[in-house]
């Protein structure tokens, strides 16, 4: 497809851009189609109808939300993007699964009525559905960045992604660490580049989820603590704004797909062989799953940032921009958080899986279809990493940077090394957190309890005004005035017939006699002539007199 503006329908008063093809726009476009066609070989053997169509639903989705030209497209297709991501989750078919499958739901919901909000109000505003460069600057913008930061797993708002990817399908969770956070980079570039609260979201992105992979004992988890990471070094890029951060960013983005699905893979097809991701039962599966576990490496060295591997020619360019920038204290960070990937993604994941103690298992090797998938995607993995020509050829910007330099190859080198001698030596002190049965609290934790918290005073305040409104009105004044308008016509015979019956001598049980066969033949509706024309004297006696007296 040629770049331009494609798919012009007309809406009212306004115009729906289907397609505008940049270098941007394609950028992502390539490698969603990738990961999508390797995601789908990966899911070959897979017989449920509904696991595919989703998966195929989910990428053209995030097709749809990179070529959108126009506000109310995107948010469309970001609507189905969760639509169709949570059948990956809920088809699992577990009790795990299916709650977080609702607490997923409940998050992205929640989020885009953020983003419809901050569309409509945009709209409102500037009276276009443009898609362009949007910054900060009102109340629509921000409900916009914020409907884009719950999607990108910023820091607070992240727990949705550790909680919902690890119960995903083996299948599902390939599409998932493609699509839903790297769509919403995509629209931090292209509607918030520059802005520089963004810098310190994605640096603190990839530093808080190193404390938790480290301890976690779920691999797959600790893949989904990674993802928040290497997202981290994007939106951190986006922030910084310039060419070379924007870059730097967008090639990551790019990288991250193909070594992140790796990951997620090899892992993936230890799970379907083994049916656990829990580090405490893994180990010694070398044996039996060599190329699972090659692939394995090659993801861990694509992550971390070796050399001739992905990572290195796109993360790198992310660091140079925060040092040319002047950013001591971000780039200082950002090179933590290199040294941890390496100690949770790059080490800890294919230990433990694959060496560390022998477990006894002994599964077959993964099925051919998972096989290829995983050796086209590590092959990519090398590829990009030993020739970023063709990468950086297709980024937003011209590329003048050479990840192959001495001082970088040196430094990122010296930085690797001292970052993997920690690993042994915290393994053998007994310090390193390597296998503990454990369930680790997150952000969620403060308001699934705040949330129980609110519910429970709301319920006893709400509630109970509820029970006293009943007990005043229902029961009380309701039940009064029925009570009172239910014996109305028989107070009022009785006052008309009372006198009279006094006046007839009548005393005693006599008069209760009366008295209680006037109230029987009243409920029966059975009251002599006499008596109903006497009500009625009375009734337009009163009314008379209260006439006059207006």
């Amino acid at each position: 497809m040629s770049t331009g503006i494609h798919g012009v329908i007309a809406f009212w008063d306004y115009q729906l851009i289907l397609a505008r093809v940049d270098r941007l726009s394609l950028l992502f476009g390539y490698i969603f189609h990738l990961v999508a066609f390797l995601g789908a070989i990966y899911a070959l053997h897979v017989k449920e109808d509904l696991e595919q169509m989703a998966g195929l639903v989910y990428a053209g989705s995030a097709l749809g939300v990179v070529f959108a030209g126009d506000l109310l497209t995107l948010f469309v297709f970001w609507e189905l993007l969760t639509v169709s991501s949570v059948c990956l989750i809920w088809n699992r078919r577990t009790r795990e699964a299916q709650a977080a499958g609702f607490r997923y739901l409940l998050v992205h919901v929640v989020g885009g009525l953020c983003l419809l909000a901050g569309v409509t109000l945009q709209i409102h505003q500037t009276g276009s559905l443009a898609f362009e460069y949007i910054g900060l600057n009102g109340l629509a913008t921000y409900l916009i960045f914020f409907g884009v930061g719950v999607n990108c797993a910023w820091p607070l708002l992240h727990p949705w992604l550790t909680d919902a990817y690890p119960e995903a399908t083996v299948t599902g969770v390939i599409w998932l660490s493609a699509f839903t956070t790297k769509t919403a980079v995509y629209v931090l570039a292209r509607g918030f580049p520059g802005t520089e609260v963004l810098i310190w979201i994605g640096t603190i992105m990839t530093a808080f989820p190193i404390f938790y992979a480290v301890i976690e004992n779920d691999l797959r988890r600790v893949l989904a603590y990674s993802l928040i990471n290497q997202v981290g070094f994007m939106v951190c890029g986006i922030g910084i704004g310039t060419p070379l951060a924007i870059n730097g960013a967008i090639s990551h983005a790019f990288n991250d797909i193909l070594f992140k699905a790796l990951l997620f893979m090899s892992i993936g097809a230890v799970l379907y062989r083994t049916g656990t991701t829990k580090a405490t039962d893994l180990g010694g599966l070398y044996k039996t799953m060599p190329l699972t576990c090659i692939c394995c490496i090659v993801g861990a060295a694509s992550i971390s940032a070796f050399p001739l591997f992905s990572g290195f020619v796109s993360k790198s360019m992310v660091m140079e921009a925060a040092a040319l920038g002047d950013l001591r204290l971000i780039w200082f960070i950002l090179l933590f958080a290199s040294a941890g990937v390496l100690e949770h993604a790059g080490i800890k994941v294919p230990f433990f899986a694959f060496f560390s103690h022998d477990s006894g298992l002994r599964p077959k090797e993964a099925p051919w279809n998972m096989s290829l998938a995983m050796v086209l995607t590590a092959g990519l993995c090398i590829f990009i990493g030993s020739f970023p020509g063709p990468l950086y050829s297709l980024l937003p910007y011209p590329v003048d940077y050479e990840p192959y330099t001495a001082a970088h190859v040196i430094g990122q080198l010296q930085l690797l090394l001292f970052a993997a001698l920690a690993f042994p030596l915290l393994l053998l002190s007994g310090i390193y957190p390597a296998e503990i049965r454990s369930i680790n609290l997150d952000a969620d934790w403060f308001y699934r309890r705040g949330g129980r918290l609110f519910y429970r005073i709301m319920d006893r305040a709400l509630n109970g005004l509820n029970d006293r409104a009943e007990q005043v009105f229902s029961l009380g004044l309701a039940g009064w005035l029925g009570r009172w308008s239910r014996d109305l016509p028989f107070r009022l015979a009785l006052l008309l017939l009372y006198p009279l019956w006094l006046a007839q001598g009548l005393r005693g049980e006599e008069l209760r006699k009366k008295r209680l066969a006037l109230q029987q033949a009243l409920a029966e509706g059975a009251s002599p002539v006499g008596i109903g024309a006497a009500v009625a004297m009375a009734f337009l006696l009163l009314f008379f007199i209260l006439s006059g007296l207006v």
